[in-house]
């Protein structure tokens, strides 16, 4: 179920190759992919998902990140893909979880509010209220 934060980012549980085509339909011109290989059996693979995203005609990059954290080098990615994108970011992972967390880490690393940040994503149903104080250090870094 895909779940929209706001007009550039939604956010979704594992996708199947199969739904690549559906997503590029909806208007997605960016898939990123925040889930590792092999979290678990039967997963698709990364390849997998890009040949399909390729196939649609829609950009496809992949983020893995594990459950031990975020790094700043995912961040600065993220922040990447968001100011790259030629339209709207679908993003990825087991649950959406990370996906949500990421992208407020890296809006937040580009200036927004981190107030907001975390009011979007309880909008779509996710509750990040558990990084706030990174949230803050990232926008007053910035």
């Amino acid at each position: 179920m895909i779940r929209k934060i706001d007009d550039h980012v939604s956010v979704a549980p594992q996708i199947s190759p199969e739904e690549v085509a559906a997503v590029a339909r909806a208007g997605y011109a960016e898939i990123v992919n925040n889930r590792p290989d092999g979290e678990e059996p039967g997963q698709p693979t990364g390849a997998e998902i890009a040949a399909a995203a390729e196939a649609a005609g829609i950009a496809y990059r992949a983020i893995p990140v594990t459950h031990s954290g975020f790094s700043g080098n995912q961040v600065e990615a993220m922040a990447s893909a968001l100011t790259a994108a030629a339209g709207p970011v679908l993003a990825f992972c087991r649950s959406g979880t990370r996906s949500a967390h990421l992208w407020a880490l890296a809006r937040a690393r580009m200036g927004d509010d981190p107030a907001t940040l975390v009011s979007k994503t309880a909008g779509a149903g996710y509750d990040i209220s558990g990084i706030r104080a990174m949230l803050d250090t990232l926008a007053a870094a910035r």
